[in-house]
């Protein structure tokens, strides 16, 4: 069987890079940027004022002179001022442009104003630039603020507004068809009966696509029923760039997945990983490129192998620079003891010591159907294969939900 690490890079390799498209910019947060971007102008793009006060010449109080007479207001979005001389200032307002003739500004604090004259306080010392936020000194015309592959936060849309950028070149997002299978799985809020279960694996696997920032989902459910898997995976095939699916991927007579997605023209890549828990994953492609991912159906398996292969790949494949969808590292808050000779996926919940260091602590389960205890969870780490007991302080990665 393959390890983890041959999984995942098989799917590196066969996963094709998404298409792009063009998006308001206001609507590009969590894409991916594919195209750099460039700062459209020196910023600030002028001798910036930047705290509410008086504009002057510093020469002038420097000099002593500690009165000036009031020669008008320089508010943000006016055309610049021109001072008179040095015996009068301009109020001038946080964002403004400086006057010309000016070279410092005296906040509102330091000044008392009557009849029209500005009288500085006496202690104050005032030197050029003061309060003067200097065209440039943050970027230059051409400087380039966001590289492609960029996932783009918040503040990363203002910085790319900023530039002048009313469109954005972003990663097409995949459209993601998520289907669970099996006659046992009944909806939350339908009658149950003693020998069905809750289909949740679905509404999991969906509220981590979209906690990723992944928004075209779509959802189904199968039965057990080879014909009809068949019939559906080739309309989904048609319409999905990406499926995923829980349940179907094992050795019983009732995992008819495999054989479906064959008869539908996917090409099996891989079946089986030395991993526990999710160990029958499957992924294949289709004819037309679309990535199929086949996850074992207990629960604690789906999750494990939709945070440890799918997302990380989806992410990939929107041109996110390299890095990007990496694990963080962690080490173990308690020794663990992992027994099999298997790639091991402990669920974890977090501690934080007293320096503020954060440590993985094993969270206790009772195998791969357990899915309430993943609740409090933040994630799993991956321990090598054993047998061995892995020690406090053991340094591993940790992969968030």
């Amino acid at each position: 069987m393959l390890t983890p690490a041959d999984a995942q890079r098989l799917i590196g390799q066969t996963l094709a890079c998404l298409p792009i498209e063009s998006l308001p910019v206001g609507h590009t947060a969590g894409s991916i940027l594919r195209e750099n971007i460039y700062a459209e102008r020196d910023q600030p793009p002028f001798d910036r004022v930047s705290m509410d006060g008086i504009a002057l010449q510093a020469a002038s109080v420097q000099s002593g002179q500690r009165s000036f007479a009031i020669q008008g207001l320089q508010a943000a979005g006016d055309p610049p001022l021109s001072l008179i001389s040095g015996q009068h200032c301009i109020e001038a307002m946080t964002g403004a442009m400086l006057p010309a003739g000016c070279d410092c500004v005296i906040p509102v604090e330091r000044i008392t104003v009557t009849d029209g004259i500005a009288h500085v306080d006496k202690d104050l010392t005032v030197e050029i630039s003061q309060n003067v936020h200097r065209r440039g000194s943050d970027q230059q015309q051409g400087q380039l603020l966001l590289s492609a592959g960029t996932p783009l936060a918040p503040p990363d849309v203002a910085v790319a507004a900023g530039a002048g950028m009313a469109r954005l070149r972003v990663s097409e997002q995949p459209s993601v068809m998520v289907i669970s299978t099996g006659n046992e799985l009944i909806e939350p809020g339908e009658p149950i009966k003693p020998w069905q279960l809750r289909r949740s694996n679905a509404y999991g696997i969906a509220a981590t696509l979209r906690h990723h920032g992944f928004a075209r989902v779509g959802d189904d459910h199968l039965p057990d029923d080879a014909e009809v898997l068949q019939q559906r995976l080739h309309q989904h095939l048609q319409s999905y760039n990406v499926l995923i699916l829980s349940g179907g991927v094992s050795m019983g007579k009732l995992d008819l997945v495999p054989a479906a997605l064959a008869s539908c023209g996917v090409r099996e890549v891989f079946h089986r990983i030395a991993q526990r828990p999710g160990k029958p994953m499957w992924f294949g492609i289709g004819s037309e490129g679309q990535s199929v991912f086949a996850l074992p159906g207990n629960p604690v398996s789906t999750m494990v192998c939709l945070s440890r292969y799918v997302v990380p790949a989806l992410i990939n494949a929107m041109g996110a620079a390299p890095g990007t969808a990496s694990p963080a590292k962690i080490a173990l808050a308690k020794p663990v003891n992992w027994n099999s000779t298997f790639t091991g996926f402990v669920p974890v919940k977090l501690d934080t010591d007293e320096w503020g260091r954060s440590w993985a602590v094993a969270a206790p389960h009772n195998g791969s159907g357990d899915f309430a205890a993943l609740a409090g969870t933040v994630g799993f780490v991956e321990l090598p294969p054993g047998p061995a007991v892995y020690p406090k302080g053991f340094v591993t990665r940790l992969y968030r939900w």
